[in-house]
């Protein structure tokens, strides 16, 4: 194992490590783009050094095997995307993405987002948050699991700058009024939909494989998207 890919181990984990079968090309991606692409928590995070320029930087939780960052990063060159993943052959796959298409205004962390989001981000800082398809932790005794509660929400609210905006899906309804009950109760984040409740999928986050397949099968999905004042 990589020993820049270590995390810490937080009290309790909005993730379990699936790590599945890593492909020969993903492996070659980590050992061959890391110092190219990715982040030591280790280290203090500058921005400016780290990506070569100022720019609007927005962070992505749990991007899975990164195709949408990846799309929304050469579609939106403007911005700066901080990528948060603990899964190793998603990050890997990314990093062949990035590599194939010259992309560089992306860079990764392999830890845990709560402690990234609490001690590399500075307050009022992102342009920002993207939190699309977290795990929904169904079962009543592992809810307390779920990232998306109250402590998560003031902690983004206070990382994003004024303006600043965090977005939310999920194929899981049960878990998107959590999400919408929980945002809502924040007085620092105003909800963008016109009846303060879901809004529609905006142009910029694109339809994943995950999501197409749920889509045939008549999967709901529900976007949030909320703004700080």
């Amino acid at each position: 194992m990589l020993e820049h890919l270590k995390t810490k181990t937080p009290a309790i984990r909005s993730f379990i490590r699936r790590q599945g079968r890593i492909t020969l090309g993903q492996q070659f991606a980590l050992e061959q783009w890391w110092g190219r692409y990715g982040l030591s928590y280790e280290e203090p995070l500058e921005t400016v050094a780290t990506f070569g320029r100022e720019a609007p930087l927005i962070v992505e939780i749990g991007f899975g095997n990164g195709q949408a960052l990846a799309e929304m990063a050469r579609v939106n060159s403007e911005n700066n995307y901080l990528g948060i993943e603990v899964h190793r052959p998603g990050i890997g796959h990314l990093f062949l993405n990035l590599d194939n298409h010259q992309t560089d205004n992306v860079r990764v962390y392999c830890h845990d987002a709560i402690e990234i989001l609490s001690e590399k981000i500075s307050d009022n800082s992102l342009a920002g948050l993207q939190l699309f398809f977290p795990d929904p932790w169904p079962k009543n005794r592992h809810h307390k699991r779920r990232i998306v509660d109250s402590s998560f929400i003031t902690l983004v609210s206070q990382k994003l700058k004024p303006g600043g905006y965090l977005h939310m899906a999920t194929d899981w309804q049960a878990y998107a009024k959590v999400m919408l009950s929980v945002a809502g109760n924040n007085k620092s984040l105003v909800n963008e939909s016109p009846d303060s409740t879901f809004c529609p999928r905006p142009d910029y986050r694109p339809l994943t494989k995950f999501e197409r397949r749920g889509i045939r099968l008549g999967h709901g999905v529900w976007d949030l998207i909320f703004r700080k004042v």
